[in-house]
């Protein structure tokens, strides 16, 4: 076989027969996730539809993190246990429900409870349950695999954003909603249950040992050393599963205070909201590339090296956020954050397979999401209360940056806790 035949088997060759379609099965529920972009996107229309403030809208968002942490764990244990399939098809079925009870709502206590429901359809349409089947299926491609599903989050977000804001537009919010319900039974529902399987008993031995002359040293070394995989109780004995739990809370609280902050505080800077928004809506679309391509070169590098290097840039991007809205920083954060936070979903899976093994990653997982809650839900409020007491983001953005270096440093000390067990 020549050359660039090699090279593209090795990048590719797993994308082939039931794992292709398992591959594509998880990109479209992957798509599922946009469904939690439409609140934000018809923001207007609810302020206007149920009398809200600005505040009461904003607010509405802590149920659904809550929920969605919260029920983490429990969709971790249930796909190790029952499947990803099934989990997944509930979770479809599930979000028809909720957002015909959307369409239904009258107050904000409506709001709040649809929106905590939404979570809660997320955490098992979400990360966790499609990082946990990828993970089974691929093994030398995983990186790539993980990419191109993740990335359905984003393209999902765009469509379905766009999808209920055109029915809304011709009729009401009310009508939008509804327009999810057949996306939900006729699309979503089909694939989990059709496309995405659990592989067959010794897939991943077969996978290994097919790719086995293809590794380097040090992987045959680690291979040739590395104890069972950790199920959650060991795991939770371990430095390395309390570094990543740390680091997973420092990027929610980053991450959900720039969503919410980013664009008040270019216009604040005087940057004209046009550009602000522009800013905005290109670090967020950077993901789906970003995605891909994340993945795709996390399969020639060390796992390990990977989360270092996507938190190192995400680093950067809080740094550089301190002297923005310098015209040409702002391109650089824009690229750096748009990057990082995207491949952050990306490497995460591949880490916790390299420290603890795949066999139990999505309750591992499960377990660490809980930090969603207090970091996605502290994040903004910390940077909202600095800001209106100081008149200014100087702390709030300092203190990103500086618990993204102590994530940087923490990641150092993380390692192969099967070696570490047995050695």
């Amino acid at each position: 076989m020549s050359e660039p035949q090699t090279g593209l088997e090795g990048a590719f060759g797993e994308f082939r027969g039931r794992a292709f379609w398992v591959a594509l099965g998880c990109l479209i529920c992957q798509m599922g996730l946009g469904l939690t972009y439409i609140r934000t996107g018809l923001a207007a229309d609810l302020i206007e539809g149920l009398s809200l403030t600005r505040a009461e809208l904003s607010s509405s968002a802590s149920p659904q993190l809550a929920l969605q942490a919260i029920a983490s764990p429990i969709v971790g244990y249930l796909t190790v246990r029952m499947g990803a399939s099934r989990v997944l098809g509930v979770a479809s079925a599930f979000f028809a429900f909720v957002f015909f009870g959307f369409s239904r709502i009258d107050s904000l206590s409506g709001l709040y409870l649809t929106t905590a429901a939404i979570g809660l359809g997320a955490a098992g349409m979400g990360d966790i349950t499609v990082g946990h089947i990828i993970s089974q299926w691929f093994h030398r491609n995983r990186g790539l695999a993980l990419g191109i599903a993740y990335a359905g989050s984003n393209l999902g977000g765009s469509v379905m954003v766009g999808l209920v804001g055109a029915v809304a537009a011709q009729a009401s919010w009310r009508e939008g909603m509804l327009a999810v319900i057949p996306v939900a039974l006729f699309i979503l529902l089909p694939t989990s249950l059709w496309l995405v399987r659990d592989p067959p008993q010794g897939h991943q031995a077969a996978l290994e040992e097919l790719h086995r002359d293809a590794m380097n040293a040090e992987e045959t070394e680690r291979r040739r050393n590395e104890g069972s995989d950790l199920d959650l109780k060991a795991a939770l004995r371990t430095r390395s599963f309390w570094i990543l739990t740390f680091t997973l809370f420092t990027f929610f609280f980053y991450f959900t205070g720039i969503l919410d902050h980013l664009v008040l505080f270019l216009v604040d800077s005087g940057l004209p909201k046009e550009e602000a928004v522009s800013a905005f809506r290109q670090a967020v679309g950077l993901g789906v590339v970003s995605k891909i391509l994340g993945g795709f070169f996390s399969d020639r590098i060390p796992r390990l090296r990977a989360v270092q290097i996507v938190y190192f840039v995400l680093g950067v991007s809080s740094i550089v956020l301190l002297a923005l809205p310098h015209p040409v920083l702002l391109v650089v954060f824009v690229f750096s954050f748009g990057v990082s936070q995207a491949c952050r979903d990306v490497v995460y899976p591949l880490v916790l397979g390299r420290c603890f093994g795949d066999r139990n990653m999505g309750e591992i997982y499960g377990a660490m999401m809980l930090t969603l809650f207090p970091g996605g839900a502290l994040g903004p409020l910390f940077a909202a209360f600095l800001r209106d007491e100081l008149g200014n983001y100087d702390l709030a953005f300092g203190t990103f940056a500086g618990l993204n270096v102590l994530a940087c440093v923490g990641l150092l000390l993380v390692r192969d806790e099967r070696v570490s067990r047995i050695a």
